[in-house]
């Protein structure tokens, strides 16, 4: 988002565009899929179908009591760095955002098996935080715990700002955005898992995985809502040879 400070606020202004808002005959268009956010204008939007993707660090208000600015820096830039990384390696993820300690993230959701890109990137990301705190305890941070969350369902997506000023922003708005926070909000703190998710992400994973190990078998069900703590097998494996080695 582009922010400028060098316009001096007019109300008649303010006026006219508030009623140029509420006066616009809004076209919102039903979709299977996450468009180009090229397609998007003051004057329309989309409602589809997604998943919903949430990542943040566990009592991150306690942080700046234990380090310093520069450390607490590192920690945060660290941790949204790589989170953004792993969201941005999947082609059906469309949108990220960072609030705060938090990144998420809206992935496509058209076809059944794209549940599997959302699933990876939640159990990559578990792994690489893993491998976040190793790093971090060489340099004598201590760890930081995370919760993550993934819902399934409509969202509408708009763009917002200030018409005019180059100021805009592509806002999503719906339940699956608000169940995937709240889902995350569980992991870690209600739960002792790292990951939850909605029960129509669950359903999706059905079918996947191989035999035993079908991906469903690393849920376990609590009330409406599943949890795991499912990791990357690749990313532990060099996590657990780096630590062999620095306490040998």
């Amino acid at each position: 988002m582009k922010v400028t400070t060098n316009y001096e606020y007019n109300f008649n202004d303010s006026l006219n565009r508030i009623d140029e808002i509420l006066n616009t005959t809004s076209t919102f268009e039903e979709l299977e899929e996450i468009p180009s956010s090229d397609r998007l204008t003051y004057d329309n939007g989309f409602y589809l179908n997604c998943y919903a993707i949430f990542i943040d660090i566990r009592q991150s208000s306690k942080l700046p009591t234990k380090y310093n600015r520069p450390t607490l820096a590192k920690i945060y830039k660290a941790f949204i760095s790589e989170i953004t990384a792993i969201f941005q390696s999947y082609e059906d993820c469309k949108e990220i955002n960072i609030v705060g300690d938090s990144v998420w993230a809206v992935f496509n959701s058209k076809k059944k098996n794209d549940v599997l890109n959302v699933f990876s990137a939640a159990y990559t990301s578990n792994s690489l935080v893993r491998t976040l705190n190793y790093k971090m305890s060489k340099k004598g941070i201590e760890p930081i715990e995370i919760g993550i969350g993934i819902a399934k369902g409509r969202a509408l997506m708009i763009q917002a700002g200030y018409k005019g000023s180059g100021i805009k922003d592509i806002v999503w708005m719906g339940d699956v955005v608000n169940k995937a926070s709240k889902m995350c909000s569980k992991a870690n703190k209600i739960v002792s898992e790292n990951l939850v998710i909605t029960d129509s992400v669950f359903i999706d994973l059905n079918g996947y995985g191989n035999g035993k190990d079908n991906y469903q078998s690393f849920f376990k069900k609590i009330n409406d809502f599943y949890v795991s703590d499912i990791i990357r097998i690749d990313l532990e494996d060099w996590l657990n040879k780096q630590i062999k080695y620095f306490f040998v």
